[in-house]
């Protein structure tokens, strides 16, 4: 995200949020308000379970504006950029 010091950068989607945390690299995790359950439940248990903080966005469709793409989007997550 623009304006940050440290280098981060953002997964997009379910799949790929949920693949970051099991990672243990994740820094942040957006899930959007109106996204089915049983799609955002195990990235929320995930995230109680490791202490991440999650920020609650109202739509699918502004978490996907806010990630800079086309559609909707269930979650998200800001990750630690590799460094090598």
């Amino acid at each position: 995200m623009a304006g940050q010091d440290c280098p981060s950068k953002r997964v997009v989607g379910a799949k790929q949020t949920l693949k970051a945390i099991t990672n243990g690299n994740v820094l942040k995790v957006y899930i959007a308000k109106d996204a089915e359950e049983h799609v955002t439940k195990r990235i929320k248990e995930l995230c109680e379970e490791n202490s991440i903080k999650i920020v609650y966005i109202d739509t699918m469709k502004e978490l996907g504006v806010m990630c800079g793409i086309d559609v909707g989007a269930a979650a998200a997550a800001d990750i630690i950029a590799e460094k090598k």
